[in-house]
């Protein structure tokens, strides 16, 4: 993956079932994916259903609680910090999975000819430090945004700074925003994203 921004974003549209014993159903406009979860949709009634068409089970009660407290329990502003050393294996392993054959990653002839120099490590790679952070919080993330600025190369040190920023009550979803810098204070990604906490396990 070369620079540049990259964004996920997943919606969901949902029916509304008709309470009576004659059951009917109509389309409600499509919203998204974190409104429905954050809305908390009452258990009477309510069916959610991927565009796929694929039904998802409605959470228990202790699930919601669970997001609830989650959801209070990050603090606004803390910065949560994980490092790292990016190794050949680490980039083997990763193109393997991904089916990244870039030459800027895979040939050394190639990127030896680049502005580069050699080769460097994944921008998704370097990216999922921050997966790292989120699954120490069981975050369900909604929307991610990264922007590239510098290469990594493998055999880097990366420190991946994360902190949520905002807590938007009604839609229960927080936002938060991340800072990569490599071994000497480079900036080298950064990032913004959005969604859900479930379970925080982090100080």
């Amino acid at each position: 993956m070369q620079h540049g921004q990259l964004q996920f974003c997943h919606t969901l549209s949902i029916q509304q079932a008709d309470a009576q014993a004659e059951i009917t159903r109509h389309e409600l406009p499509e919203i998204r994916y974190d409104e429905v979860i954050s809305r908390r949709v009452a258990d009477e009634g309510i069916e959610e259903r991927t565009k796929e068409g694929h039904h998802m089970q409605k959470p228990t009660e202790a699930f919601r609680q669970r997001l609830a407290e989650a959801f209070e329990q990050i603090p606004l502003g803390k910065a949560f910090t994980w490092r790292r050393t990016f190794t050949e294996a680490d980039v083997t392993l990763f193109c393997g999975i991904t089916g990244d054959l870039n030459p800027y990653h895979q040939d050394e002839l190639f990127a030896r000819e680049s502005w580069y120099g050699k080769r460097i490590v994944p921008g998704l790679l370097t990216a999922s430090m921050i997966t790292h952070i989120g699954g120490m919080v069981g975050f369900l993330a909604t929307e991610m945004t990264f922007e590239f600025l510098a290469p990594v190369y493998p055999g880097e040190t990366i420190t991946c700074t994360v902190a949520f920023g905002e807590r938007d009550v009604a839609l229960r979803r927080m936002v938060g925003s991340a800072r990569f810098e490599n071994q000497d204070g480079a900036e080298v990604l950064r990032a913004r994203f959005s969604g859900f906490p479930a379970q925080v396990r982090l100080a």
